[in-house]
């Protein structure tokens, strides 16, 4: 590899984290505001949503120069499509994000809806997929990938107990079906942030072992 081209790819790594910082800060900021009931915050996502699309623009122009600069191969032109996978993926957590805080303005101008209790955990256990597929890019880990992939089912299955919970709430309370309805969509939401995890988790497979893993859980699963 070149001077040059290791330095870009450096530079690029470096956008790439300053774009994930951003939006995992913007979930963490999102899944606040619904739970504070706090439409002010909720705000803030809303409008930083602008700065992390001007961020994935910046990704995918870097992508294209080193390309037409450097015509990279094997090993580094891996990592330079999975770069552009995962800088698609971060922007459409940021904007599922985005789309949470819209239901967290939502309930904050409606009557009181308690907020599930499972709900925290899925959270935690969404953003940690999100920052460990990260650092598996990072750290070039498959192992550590194929952990975040499996980590997915648990996110499902707090999503279904959750969405249970809230049609059980909704049917016993007419009165709780609007606020239930959004609830359910911040919920399907988060659940959708854990799949774009899942994905730059598979995005970092084949970066390292060159094998696509996406649609076959037994290659996802093989150590």
């Amino acid at each position: 590899m070149s001077k040059h081209l290791e330095r870009d790819l450096d530079d690029l790594q470096r956008d790439i984290l300053t774009q994930a910082g951003s939006v995992e800060e913007a979930i963490h900021r999102a899944i606040r505001a619904l739970q504070e009931r706090n439409a002010e915050l909720a705000q803030q996502v809303i409008e930083g949503d602008a700065e992390i699309d001007e961020e994935e623009n910046h990704v995918e122009e870097e992508c294209l120069k080193i390309l037409a600069l450097h015509q990279p191969v094997a090993v580094d032109l891996r990592r330079i499509a999975s770069a552009m996978l995962i800088n698609v993926d971060l922007e459409r957590m940021a904007d599922l994000a985005e789309d949470i805080a819209e239901r967290a303005v939502h309930l904050s101008r409606l009557p009181f809806f308690p907020i599930p209790e499972r709900l925290q955990r899925m959270t935690d256990l969404t953003t940690m997929m999100v920052r460990q597929s990260l650092d598996s890019f990072v750290n070039m880990d498959a192992r550590l990938a194929r952990s975040v992939c499996r980590l997915d089912d648990e996110v499902d299955r707090y999503n279904n107990e959750i969405i249970e919970e809230l049609i059980h709430g909704m049917q016993g309370s007419p009165e709780l079906v609007e606020p239930g309805l959004s609830m359910f969509s911040a919920v399907r939401h988060l659940e959708r942030i854990a799949d774009h995890a899942t994905n730059i988790a598979e995005d970092v497979i084949y970066l390292v072992e060159g094998e696509i893993v996406r649609h076959r859980p037994a290659a996802v699963n093989a150590e």
